[in-house]
């Protein structure tokens, strides 16, 4: 095929034709170059793509080894990162569950405080009434009275209250000016820790407890110091009476309960040493045991006025005799008591003697033990019987003038081993005893 010449170019490019023939059919196919250029272009894409492909084949599993170690890496930090996270979480729950167990063990040592007080107030309850009942008198500036002591329980019960406070389950706190036994490390930096809050609250409380602790034992304390000058001072008076009181301490209610009555021997060993409240309980039960010891003996001898309305008109001692008109001893007092006065006995006794007795007249006769007798002379009426036992006040007769009398009168005698002595020592004894004795 003859193509045309290009009159400015010269001779026209020619085109590449592609001629299929088939059987008697022929085709042909105009080969463009913009067809060539496509061909190309995805020629070259598709090796292109073979060849990522075959790359990506070929490299696969080191990009998925790297993905896969990258992505392992993010978890591991991820990991990391939340076992530190836990860590963290971990020390400060052990913190917390540290200081929690700190605070319960305080609260359990206050809960002891408290319950040693309780006990211990219960213990002193029984001696803080037969103390009161023995009307041990202190000075103003130490006294410290049993319905205080109820208070300063009640104050051990604010402990508790306190400890309530501080474990969050009670109600707002009262603030009290108080020397604390603990100062905060950042008390200076003008903060105030969670755990420095409790133990400041810890000292309060404890300081607290601990007040109560010495009011209690300053109060037995006292109580065993006044038993104990309250008993010396009737041991005192009695002696100068001439009778001896014996003031042997009995055996307290504390020892008589390690008592074995089947005991029949063995090596002495000092007994075991119990603590100081205790200690100090058994010496105010001990006093107190003394005292009412002590009391009671007294209480046996005749101190009281067997005439407490009438006067005495005749002492004891040498007088001169109004029938002889000469010296005699007269071996009691006269009451002037007018006939059919009541005459009581001045202390229990049993009564010896109830009749006629030559100058003495109707006369009666009472042992109050420890060898001292009393005699009542000159009655009119006699009220008791031989053997009879007659307690402190009851009436034995009633005055008049039987026997060797000028006149109505209570003659009175006090005998010890069977020699008179002087009454008045007794009366006179009765008088400042009444103070330790009613």
């Amino acid at each position: 095929m003859v193509s045309r010449e290009s009159r400015v170019f010269g001779k026209r490019a020619q085109k590449h034709i592609i001629i299929v023939a088939s059987g008697d059919k022929v085709r042909h196919m105009t080969f463009q170059p913009w067809m060539a250029a496509l061909s190309i272009c995805f020629v070259s894409v598709f090796s292109i793509g073979y060849l990522a492909a075959t790359s990506y084949l070929v490299l696969r599993d080191d990009l998925i080894g790297g993905t896969m170690a990258r992505q392992a890496r993010m978890q591991h930090e991820y990991e990391d990162r939340i076992a530190a996270l836990r860590a963290q979480v971990d020390r400060v729950t052990s913190r917390q569950l540290l200081d929690q167990q700190i605070v319960e063990d305080k609260v359990e040592k206050l809960l002891e405080q408290q319950m040693a007080l309780t006990s211990r107030h219960g213990k002193l309850g029984t001696l803080l009434d037969r103390a009161e009942e023995s009307g041990i008198a202190q000075d103003e500036d130490q006294e410290v009275t049993a319905p205080q002591a109820h208070d300063k329980r009640a104050d051990a019960s604010g402990g508790i209250k306190a400890i309530e406070r501080l474990m969050g389950i009670g109600g707002r706190q009262t603030q009290q000016p108080m020397a604390l036994a603990y100062a905060p490390q950042s008390a200076s930096k003008g903060q105030e820790t969670i755990s420095d809050r409790a133990d400041r609250l810890f000292s309060k409380v404890t300081l607290s407890l601990k007040d109560i602790e010495q009011d209690q034992k300053h109060r037995i304390q006292s109580l065993t110091a006044g038993a104990s000058q309250a008993t010396d001072a009737i041991v005192n008076i009695v002696a100068r009476t001439g009778i001896k009181v014996v003031d042997d301490e009995p055996q307290t209610a504390a020892a008589s309960t390690v008592e074995d009555e089947a005991a029949v021997g063995g090596p002495f060993v000092e007994p075991e040493t119990a603590e100081a409240f205790d200690n100090s309980l058994v010496a105010l039960d001990t006093a107190l045991a003394r005292l009412e010891h002590v009391r009671n003996q007294a209480r046996k001898l005749p101190f009281n006025n067997p005439s407490p309305a009438s006067d005495v008109t005749s002492r004891f001692g040498n007088r001169l005799d109004p029938f002889l008109g000469r010296l005699a001893l007269h071996a009691g007092i006269d009451f002037r008591a007018p006939s059919g006065t009541r005459i009581v006995a001045p202390a229990p006794g049993t009564v010896i003697t109830a009749g006629k007795n030559g100058g003495y007249g109707n006369m009666v006769e009472i042992d109050h033990g420890n060898g001292i007798t009393t005699r009542y002379a000159h009655l009119l009426t006699i009220l008791v019987n031989v053997g009879d036992t007659i307690s402190t006040g009851e009436a034995i007769g009633r005055s008049g003038s039987t026997g060797r009398s000028t006149g109505p009168h209570l003659h009175y005698e006090v005998r010890l081993n069977g020699e008179a002595v002087d009454p008045m020592r007794f009366l006179n004894a009765g008088i400042r005893l009444s103070r330790y004795i009613n």
